[in-house]
């Protein structure tokens, strides 16, 4: 049988005095959209981390397509390769993994620490390029982008790699409409690509369009599972883990009332959270190829 590309047993992780993760037990198959759902300071970006290998558990076990996924299992050069070819992480803030002078660079980064030729980087590049629409920007410097371009480039820095597993940080957060609308557009697309897609988010807004499974967080710990449609039509646990507050209203009548409204930041209403962490990119600098 064909192992999970995730499997966490009874995995915790803390900062210090706080704990980030406790004892979670999952499993996400291969070829899976899945929505890690939780309010802000639940411990999805913890967990993002730990699936890309940046943090590694304190407690309990992770294992990546079968194997324990380690600090040491990571020191050795054939298998850190291997697994970086295999799982990329966009990062919530694009300017965390966004540092080379210039979109083209940015995209010609990763696949020149993998050794690909030159011709076929500049291919590569061209394709990514048109496929997000971005091939205007190839010469402009990241951080003179819009926030949404910086998010495209960030994303197409990743996939020019082809990875098998796609690690996603609230990807629509501090996005205008339109460009909430592109990346929400492309996780659409990616639905029958055979790629695994895990998001972080805690926007309920786009959860049955980017996920078939959904895992809830709230404070570290994994309180429920299931399918888009059940996890979003159990209110009281989305009111529980700070996705659905009842606010109250007054009404033409006179009187008040109290309604559920999303905590999640829908289409149009994101807000920025700045990423933590360095980027997931550790190599050498090679020669780029000529643009």
């Amino acid at each position: 049988m064909t192992p999970p590309v995730f499997e966490l047993q009874d995995l915790s992780y803390h900062y210090q005095q706080q704990q980030a993760l406790d004892s979670l037990t999952l499993r996400i198959e291969a070829g899976c959209r899945v929505a890690l759902l939780g309010a802000n300071g639940s411990g999805k970006s913890t967990l993002l981390r730990l699936l890309n290998g940046l943090y590694f558990a304190q407690q309990g076990r992770l294992l990546a397509f079968g194997e324990e996924l380690s600090e040491a299992a990571l020191a050795e050069d054939e298998r850190h390769y291997a697994f970086r070819r295999r799982v990329g992480l966009v990062f919530q803030n694009p300017d965390v993994q966004l540092f080379n002078p210039t979109v083209f660079d940015e995209l010609a980064f990763g696949p020149l620490q993998l050794g690909w030729p030159h011709a076929t980087i500049r291919s590569a590049i061209a394709d990514m390029l048109q496929r997000f629409g971005i091939s205007h920007l190839q010469e402009r410097a990241p951080h003179r982008l819009s926030g949404g371009e910086r998010k495209r480039v960030a994303l197409a820095s990743v996939l020019i790699m082809q990875p098998e597993v796609l690690l996603l940080d609230e990807p629509t957060a501090a996005l205008d409409p339109h460009s909430q609308g592109e990346v929400i557009r492309f996780l659409l697309e990616s639905k029958d690509s055979g790629r695994t897609i895990i998001t972080a988010t805690h926007d309920l807004d786009s959860v049955a369009d980017i996920a078939d499974q959904v895992f809830v967080l709230d404070g570290g710990r994994l309180v429920a599972s299931g399918s888009p449609a059940a996890i979003l039509a159990d209110q009281a646990l989305l009111q529980r883990t700070h996705l659905l507050h009842a606010h109250p209203h007054r009404h033409g009548d006179g009187v008040v009332h109290s309604h559920p409204h999303q905590h999640g930041h829908g289409h149009g209403h994101g807000h920025q959270h700045a990423g933590t962490g360095s980027g997931y990119r550790y190599y050498p600098a090679r020669r780029k190829p000529s643009s």
